[in-house]
């Protein structure tokens, strides 16, 4: 399994819903393209698919953020209070970029 931590807020749990809802939506459409043919062709009724991307994504868009855990970033450090030292990373090629 992935170590990945999931996020449990609304708005994370609807929008992992996109994929499953374009594939059920997909296959409806090809199944009412085999049952009825003629005007219900899936070349005529593949706007639903656009359709059904952007009512998931207004859900989620609007879906509160409460719990939200944001995994995908690492922790910045604090900023350093002024006047202080800061431990600045050393060139390893001494005399590389400097201006001889």
């Amino acid at each position: 399994m992935s170590d990945r931590i999931r996020c449990a807020c609304r708005r994370c749990t609807i929008r992992s819903l996109m994929g499953p809802a374009i594939i059920i939506t997909v296959g409806l459409l090809f199944l009412l393209d085999q049952m009825r043919g003629g005007s219900l062709s899936f070349s005529n009724t593949f706007p639903v698919i656009l359709i059904v991307i952007g009512v998931v994504s207004l859900a989620s868009a609007l879906a509160p953020m409460d719990g939200h855990i944001d995994g995908s970033y690492p922790s910045v450090p604090p900023p350093s209070a002024p006047g202080s030292v800061q431990n600045l990373p050393q060139n390893p090629l001494p005399g590389q970029g400097q201006g001889q």
